[in-house]
């Protein structure tokens, strides 16, 4: 696990350097860098990297590296699970190794297979390839995208990096925020690839590879999520089939020259995770979860999640610590929104930065379940169509009158209601004025509105007039719209999995995971994302993944016998923290400063007013908007830690 950096039409290592040191934190073991200085623009190219040492902790790890002849330089971050196959293979053909790490098995791969190599491999990763013969500079990105790569062309010239922060050291590229991804940001609360909120630096979609060559860009798709052929196998054949493919899979990726620990929820993901690596025979099992106090719980959909993930422990006899997570944490935030790079308004990436940092102690690696509700069908937003279908029959009318009092009558009762806890009842009735806003819609438009938290007429209402004058039309270019059209022909329920894999999982969840993970030296790994589990699901029947309203179906049926009880029945349960308390307790005066008619008036973006009124009608319960607060909160700190810092350095260096 590592950081890269690079670039090509030009060769500046002092530059690299810099770029490489902004995001030190990814590999703090070694660092290396390697120039080819040509007479022409179209030979130079510079790329370095920051390494994690995993696999062969040896000197003879480091990075770059190249074949027997230095023709071929690559680097690399991530993990090739199957690369020890890989080795031996090329070790017959008479390739020399000089380590035991899977980076060098990816430039013998490449002489033998060219760029096809990439679709040998089954791994996380992201790298750079430089052929010096040919004069290409070749990148790669993992098939569902859980290692991150940015990159930015000026002029001829391209700049790469597995972070945008290394990208902004370089003095010609210029920060402007991207409107369009503004408008994303504001209705999903990230920005989906390929843009960023960064105007003009790009997100290597998952999947797809990147060509340099004599300053031109070219991107291919090289591999893609399919489905159908589906299998015609009894439910019991293929639930055994994928808890074997689980526990092969949890096994490769438990190969690690270094310790390897769990998060774990308490929920179906994460718990299958522990069974597995349980009767793959790992033994010594280390798990850690996030607990809050009685008090900040009791406005989120599920307060249980420490009880669940106790009684998996125990039931595995695995190693389990808990860490108490109090209004304090948000201390964290600037150093969380200048990790993320992009601004994401994920509670949970605070709680994936606590548990990283605490399993640092006695981990370099954990895993996560990340991944298994987008190949399995395990969101709400999955079975929303099957509601809607009951609603539509409704006047449009009287949807439209409805839907917005569902949510006050919420906010006003939710601790009224003995037996529901308040969390619980401001879900059901926030997802229920989702689902009756959009039911008349087309189904794309729908699950994408759905997916939203601010459709387009609320999102004018709070922008400011030159906000509102460059941001397009809510579904112009709308990143869900567009992925759906591609996998028209496949069954409803597999595009709105097809969308979420190339959306919310690697542009939120992954990200998310990536990112504070890695600002504490930590490598994740997401085994429900191994080739063979993705492969196989896509083949999987729909209605083995969701079952009338019993969702990852299949996956209950595998592990039914192994997990307890109470873990196979648990309804699905957000991970994140109690912002919708502390928003109006402990973080109201911060809220307030942040979000002051006088910084957001400076900022240009918002209608002070707007802002004012979202913060009063949430703090008395008229109206909850705890998440568009906190995506507003997060942009602001967001905007301090890139646009405010770079326009001081500019400013710095300009007297």
């Amino acid at each position: 696990m590592c950081g890269i950096a690079g670039m090509a039409g030009v060769a500046d290592e002092i530059l690299l350097k810099e770029m490489l040191a902004i995001i030190r934190h990814r590999g703090p073991n070694d660092s290396g860098t390697y120039a080819h200085r040509g007479t022409t623009a179209a030979s130079r190219v510079a790329i370095g990297n920051n390494r994690l040492s995993i696999i062969d902790l040896s000197p003879a790890g480091h990075q770059p590296m190249c074949n027997e002849d230095a023709t071929v330089w690559v680097v690399y971050n991530g993990e090739i699970y199957n690369f020890a196959a890989l080795r031996q293979e090329l070790l017959d053909d008479g390739h020399k190794f000089i380590s035991h790490t899977d980076t060098e098995v990816l430039v013998h791969l490449y002489e033998k297979y060219g760029t096809d190599m990439v679709k040998r491999l089954n791994g996380m990763f992201t790298f750079a390839l430089w052929d010096t013969r040919s004069r290409e500079l070749w990148i790669f990105r993992d098939r569902m995208g859980i290692k991150p790569l940015y990159y930015t062309q000026v002029g001829g010239r391209l700049y790469f990096a597995s972070e945008i922060k290394a990208l902004l050291a370089c003095d010609e590229i210029a920060i402007e925020i991207d409107h369009t991804s503004l408008c994303n940001y504001l209705a999903y609360l990230y920005v989906p690839s390929p843009g960023s909120m960064f105007k003009n630096i790009h997100k290597l979609p998952p999947g797809h590879s990147l060509r340099w060559r004599n300053g031109e860009i070219q991107l291919d798709c090289y591999w893609d999520i399919s489905y159908g052929e589906y299998f015609q196998d009894s439910e019991t054949v293929l639930a055994e089939r994928l808890r074997e493919l689980m526990i092969t899979a949890t096994r490769r990726q438990l190969i690690s020259d270094v310790p390897v620990g769990f998060f774990l929820s308490g929920g179906l993901d994460s718990s299958t995770l522990v069974a597995c690596a349980a009767q793959a025979g790992e033994s010594a099992l280390k798990c850690y979860s996030i607990a809050f106090k009685d008090e900040h719980r009791q406005t989120e959909q599920c307060t249980e999640d420490a009880r669940y993930a106790r009684l998996v422990a125990d039931h595995f006899g695995a190693k389990f610590h808990q860490i108490v997570v109090d209004p304090e944490a948000v201390s964290l935030l600037p150093k969380v929104a200048w990790h993320l790079d992009d601004p994401i308004a994920d509670p949970a990436a605070i709680a994936t930065y606590l548990i990283s940092e605490a399993a640092g102690s006695e981990a370099t690696v954990l895993m996560s379940g990340q991944g298994a509700d987008e190949v399995l069908g395990g969101y709400h937003a999955h079975c929303v169509h099957k509601i809607a279908a009951w609603l539509k029959f409704i006047p449009p009318h009287l949807r439209e009158v409805t839907a917005p009092n569902l949510l006050q009558w919420a906010s006003v009762h939710k601790d009224k209601l003995i037996g529901i806890p308040p969390g619980l009842l401001l879900a059901v009735c926030r997802n229920s004025e989702k689902v009756l806003r959009t039911a008349g819609m087309a189904p794309s438009e729908q699950y994408a509105a759905f997916r939203a938290f601010m459709l387009d007429a609320d999102m004018r209402r709070l922008l400011s007039d030159d906000s509102n004058a460059a941001t397009p039309d809510w579904r112009h270019g709308n990143t869900f719209l567009k992925l759906f059209e591609k996998v028209s022909g496949a069954d409803y329920l597999n595009q709105m999995l097809y969308v979420d894999s190339r959306t919310v999982l690697p542009d939120l969840n992954l990200a998310v995971a990536d990112r504070l993970s890695m600002a504490c030296s930590m490598e994740v790994r997401v085994p429900f994302l191994d080739n063979e589990i993705v492969e196989f699901l896509g083949r999987v029947p729909p209605s083995l993944k969701i079952h009338g309203f019993t969702q990852k179906y299949l996956l209950r049926k595998a592990m039914a016998g192994v997990l307890p009880n109470e873990i196979l029945r648990r309804r699905k349960a957000a991970f994140g923290l109690p912002v919708r308390a502390w928003l109006k307790n402990e973080l109201k005066d911060m809220l307030t400063d942040m979000l002051s008619e006088e910084r957001v008036r400076d900022r240009g973006l918002f209608d002070p007013a707007a802002v004012t009124e979202m913060i009063r009608a949430n703090d008395r319960g008229e109206r909850e908007y705890t998440l568009q607060l906190w995506s507003l909160l997060t942009l602001e700190l967001w905007h301090q830690a890139f646009v405010g810092q770079k326009k001081m350095a500019s400013a710095e260096r300009a007297s």
